[in-house]
């Protein structure tokens, strides 16, 4: 009797265990594939704002340009300025 229901109760239980993993394949494609219209979504979306993001970039680098510029111009005459007081001072030690 114990020599055919093992068998019979081992079937039943390899069934029952491939419907479920069954079962469990087809949420997981149906799952990825949802994730993969979510992932196209956002990807397009962000394509969109590369564009901006271009812009955004080169405005920055044309300003750090432009204040870089600017910067070393006035440090250049202040440069200038503490150059001659410098000068003007070591004149006036001279002829003290």
């Amino acid at each position: 009797m114990l020599e055919t229901f093992f068998p019979i109760l081992m079937y039943i239980l390899g069934a029952t265990l491939l419907v479920c993993l069954i079962v469990l394949v087809v949420k997981l494609i149906y799952t990825v594939e949802k994730t993969n219209n979510i992932l196209d979504d956002v990807e397009g979306k962000i394509k969109t704002l590369d564009g901006l993001f271009y812009t955004i970039d080169k405005t920055s680098s044309a300003i750090s340009s432009l204040s870089d510029t600017i910067l070393d111009k006035v440090f250049s005459i202040l440069g200038k300025f503490i150059k001659r007081k410098k000068v003007e001072k070591e004149e006036d030690d001279i002829y003290e």
